[in-house]
């Protein structure tokens, strides 16, 4: 998305501290590189590399909006999941440090869970091994799934979702569940906004997200690089 000056905003992207491949620093100067004057570090559930892209973007001339993605549900109902993104969020906020601390424990946790399964299948992991592909104190299966292609069990992490981490796989276990409007509580209590991520991916229609809208969501994701024209 392009800007008034003719640069380029980037508002969703992940680091190492989540799901994505590099350090934020690398992120940030990956989004310099590429003409980005706005730029969102919005890692899943956590705000630990937040100091470190706002260092980055600042050495680098890039605008930086602090923000998060929370993976949630719009009820207890509900079994899909859905993410939202906030931005401009205070990375020392108490209530989203307090969240984080808590999704960490419950990850780690779940983790072990799953190495367990994943042992009784063959797969042989340690949390160390899990650990040394994750950037902070989030630990997903994205990094199991890594752990798993090193171990030579897959070629590549989409095979060790498919084959073991899947939803209703044999090594899946659930995660921490949390409700679409306390997301969008925390968000706002840390002084950020609330955006709808990719909705069309997500398989919301009219009803969730007029209900997403109501309890404080301020935006919907248009742009993504798996969006067709038809879907913006």
């Amino acid at each position: 998305m392009a800007d008034g000056d003719g640069g380029t905003i980037d508002l969703h992207s992940h680091s190492l501290a989540s799901d994505g491949q590099y350090p934020a620093a690398e992120v940030a100067a990956l989004a310099a590189s590429a003409g980005v004057k706005v730029w969102a570090l919005c890692d899943h559930d956590t705000v630990a590399a937040l100091p470190q892209a706002a260092e980055a973007a600042g050495r680098l001339g890039v605008r930086f909006v602090p923000g998060i993605e929370l993976s949630c549900h719009v009820s207890d109902r509900e079994h899909r999941e859905i993410h939202l993104l906030g931005h401009f969020v205070d990375p020392a906020s108490p209530g989203l440090r307090a969240f984080e601390d808590l999704l960490a424990d419950h990850r780690r946790r779940r983790m072990g869970e799953i190495v367990k399964k994943l042992a009784a299948l063959g797969v042989v992991l340690t949390e160390a091994d899990i650990e040394k592909h994750s950037g902070g104190k989030t630990i997903g299966r994205p990094h199991v799934a890594r752990a798993i292609v090193e171990t030579g069990a897959v070629l590549n992490v989409r095979e060790a979702f498919d084959r073991y981490l899947g939803e209703g796989k044999p090594a899946y276990v659930g995660r921490y569940r949390l409700l679409a409007q306390d997301a969008v509580a925390l968000v706002r209590d840390a002084g950020g906004t609330v955006t709808i991520a990719h909705p069309g991916l997500s398989g919301l229609e009219k009803p969730a997200i007029e209900y997403l809208r109501q309890v404080g969501a301020a935006g919907i994701e248009v742009h993504h690089a798996e969006r067709n024209p038809s879907m913006r």
